[in-house]
């Protein structure tokens, strides 16, 4: 039987390299984003086995309305790759912007419960998986990293408290943690400081969406007696 993976933040990054990996691999996947016209490349390159929602996930709304239009094919999910997520600021707690803050509560973590509660009954039921894309910040405090960490710190916190909820109800939570990878998570971070991004990369031999994706694949594909509940992966 057809497994399937829905991944938010499908657009760029980890979670498009997800989608490759899981397409290459026979499953079906949900892939959401932001930008239209990536998911629409997305959608040709790897094809029909990919369903496509466009919708901010800071909106419960558009969310709900995505969820409630999937395909009926689509409706089995077995996996939900919790990856949409960003940094916003390097200035210190008391220069950052509120707004910030606020952008990265209300994706990072608000975001990420409300879609994991609704989608908790299917995954159930299916007795499937939950992937939820921490980061080394959520352990390792740095400067500039204050409400990004904080935020991280709930996302791997609350993959434990799923973890034990769950227990026994054949749903397996982990909290992928990595540190540096080159993706666009740094021209977010400093609103499109290109040169930020090429110094913070420059000399460093850092993962790629690729090695993250591998490692995603890997976990939701473990034998189902086995839980990783977290894991920390480095450069």
């Amino acid at each position: 039987m057809t497994r399937t993976a829905f991944i938010t933040g499908a657009t760029a990054g980890f979670g498009r390299a997800a989608a490759r990996r899981f397409i290459d691999a026979g499953w079906q996947v949900i892939a959401t984003g932001r930008r239209a016209d990536r998911l629409d490349a997305l959608k040709a390159e790897l094809g029909d086995g990919v369903h496509t929602a466009c919708f901010d996930i800071r909106d419960e709304a558009a969310m709900r309305a995505a969820l409630d239009a999937l395909p009926e094919r689509f409706r089995g999910i077995d996996l939900l790759v919790n990856n949409a997520g960003l940094a916003q600021g390097t200035k210190p707690a008391q220069d950052a912007l509120l707004s910030d803050w606020k952008t990265m509560i209300d994706t990072n973590v608000t975001a990420l419960v409300t879609l994991t509660h609704a989608l908790l009954p299917t995954l159930v039921a299916r007795k499937g998986a939950i992937i939820n894309i921490s980061s080394t910040a959520a352990i390792y405090p740095y400067t500039g990293g204050n409400a990004y960490g904080g935020s991280k710190a709930f996302v791997s916190q609350f993959s434990l408290g799923l973890r034990a909820d769950l227990h026994g109800s054949g749903v397996r939570v982990t909290a992928l943690e990595p540190g540096m990878a080159e993706t666009e998570f740094t021209l977010v971070r400093t609103h499109g400081d290109q040169a930020a991004s090429d110094a913070l990369y420059g000399g460093a031999n850092p993962m790629t969406a690729g090695d993250i994706a591998d490692t995603i694949f890997w976990v939701a594909t473990l034998p189902p007696h086995l839980n990783i509940n977290r894991l920390e992966i480095m450069p």
